[in-house]
């Protein structure tokens, strides 16, 4: 049976594998380092918008008090990236040292983010829903991937990290 946990984990593993392969890269590998930022942002932004919009208000309606700290927690590691790490990595000259410090630190966060809900979230999760709910998520998760709602939120998401990267100096915060 389908699980909607299984495929987060696995998109987050995806994820670590991008991050681990633009980390190796040197400063004049700006060919590679602009195709796996374009691959992170691909695989991340559908990610972190459905689960904005659709799983963590589903979590949000059946988590107890502590629970809400969990979701509370999320948006804003979710809230951060976008308005601020990913603005920064676009402002920053892909041969720099600003652009992988910045992609060290959003692997970083990426990492602690999907640990917690591998661990705590997804812990309360398979207690509050059953293995239908999962399956059925997962399935309208896979459906919203290709629908154009999530092309659109996607792409709004773009454009508003690209707008707010025209307004950073990348060597330092603000």
């Amino acid at each position: 049976m389908r699980d909607i946990l299984t495929t987060l984990k696995q998109e987050h593993d995806e994820l670590r594998r991008l991050f681990k392969q633009i980390n190796a890269t040197s400063d004049d590998d700006t060919d590679t380092r602009e195709d796996l930022l374009h691959k992170i942002e691909a695989a991340l932004i559908p990610h972190a918008k459905w689960e904005e919009k659709v799983f963590y208000p589903a979590f949000a309606d059946r988590a107890d008090h502590e629970q809400l700290l969990l979701h509370a927690e999320a948006m804003q590691e979710h809230r951060a990236v976008e308005l601020t790490v990913l603005p920064d990595i676009h402002a920053a000259d892909v041969d720099s040292r600003q652009f992988a410090g910045s992609v060290k630190v959003f692997g970083e966060m990426i990492e602690h983010h999907a640990k917690e809900e591998e661990t705590a979230m997804f812990d309360a999760i398979r207690q509050s829903f059953s293995a239908a709910e999962l399956a059925q998520l997962d399935d309208d998760y896979e459906q919203w991937k290709d629908s154009s709602a999530a092309d659109a939120i996607s792409m709004h998401a773009k454009v508003k990290t690209a707008a707010a990267s025209m307004l950073r100096s990348p060597s330092s915060p603000g």
